[in-house]
């Protein structure tokens, strides 16, 4: 990304979408392929602040026009017609927040426009509105989000969301558990996809799901749409997996998921059954058998993702405050994280 300023105007970063689109209102709706450079200039009066957005495209191509070409050429040395074999996958038009990794992927399936955590979300808009950004920015997009549209607004952060979701009234919001990686912008992403969930891991559940496992299907990744009661086993699940492994990880001072594994899998089953037991005892939630085989299943995906205890509030933080005597032994080793100085923040 790049980002500058000149007298009298602000630049965001340049945003990955598709190019050839169309300008509506003061935003660009993505069409095919490329990048999108948005650009906010203010200018105020005595009385009035006016925003002028400019939106620029650059011809340059994506993952999915590389594809394409690919396609082509395999076409062309067998003879056959684009018309015969092209594939024109529809998605429903969104808004997404955020032009990092996940958003620059979700972007790229087209029909959508990009705006930056600090960027107006349309009043008038129609569509899911997808938040990818970091949990920390989720408070300012909720509050600068008009009213009328944050029933739209779909979640997919990492971490334990409910009390925050709650908090603001949006318990009933689409969420999605992301099972993927994407460890740099433009580059191919990690699906969640593993020898026991052939299926895929990420799911969604709520309004706006079925779009968002769409917009997934047009760049080959998987879905699940859920219910809710599935859903919530999920999602604490996942909350096990990225609490357990990296704790363990850090505690043990591997520097990957896949060392932790492998090297301390007897630490690791100990934290996941203890979680388990205390999140079913506490949230009245029955567990589908194999969680353990789920898990180890999807850390062999992601074996080289580094270990570090971060968003406490987050992630252990839901584990560490359900007491020492339900969960010991994860409290122990952050505990453990916390005499070695390996934690960036202080328990409470």
């Amino acid at each position: 990304c790049w980002q500058g300023k000149a007298p009298g105007m602000t630049f965001s970063p340049w945003i990955l979408v598709l190019t050839f689109g169309t300008l509506i209102g003061s935003s660009w709706v993505v069409g095919t392929h490329g990048w999108l450079l948005s650009q906010s200039t203010t200018t105020t009066s005595k009385n009035t602040a006016t925003t002028h957005r400019k939106s620029v495209v650059l011809g340059l191509a994506s993952r999915k026009a590389t594809k394409w070409e690919k396609k082509q050429e395999w076409l062309d040395q067998r003879g056959g017609s684009v018309a015969e074999y092209a594939e024109t996958p529809v998605v429903s038009f969104a808004t997404i927040v955020g032009g990092g990794r996940i958003g620059g992927l979700l972007a790229s399936a087209g029909n959508c426009v990009l705006v930056g955590r600090n960027d107006a979300i349309h009043p008038d808009g129609e569509g899911p509105i997808l938040v990818a950004t970091r949990n920390d920015a989720l408070e300012g997009i909720v509050e600068k989000c008009p009213e009328q549209r944050r029933k739209d607004l779909v979640f997919m952060q990492n971490g334990y969301l409910d009390g925050f979701l709650e908090s603001k009234g949006l318990m009933d919001n689409t969420q999605v558990l992301l099972y993927l990686s994407v460890t740099a912008k433009g580059v191919d992403p990690v699906d969640g996809v593993t020898s026991v969930n052939p299926e895929g891991l990420t799911a969604a559940m709520g309004e706006w799901a079925q779009a968002f496992a769409d917009r997934l299907d047009c760049l080959d990744l998987k879905c699940n749409v859920v219910g809710k009661e599935e859903y919530r086993a999920a999602m604490f699940e996942k909350l096990m997996w990225i609490s357990t492994y990296m704790l363990v990880g850090t505690a043990k001072g591997c520097k990957t998921v896949g060392e932790a594994g492998s090297e301390y899998g007897d630490v690791v089953e100990q934290v996941v059954n203890e979680l388990v037991a205390a999140v079913s005892a506490r949230e009245g939630i029955q567990f589908p058998a194999g969680i353990l085989d789920r898990l180890k299943a999807y850390t062999d995906v992601v074996a080289d993702f580094p270990c570090a205890v971060k968003e406490f509030e987050w992630r252990n933080k839901y584990f560490w405050d359900l007491g020492d005597d339900a969960v010991p032994t994860h409290n122990g080793l952050l505990k453990e994280c916390a005499e070695k100085g390996v934690l960036g923040f202080d328990l409470p």
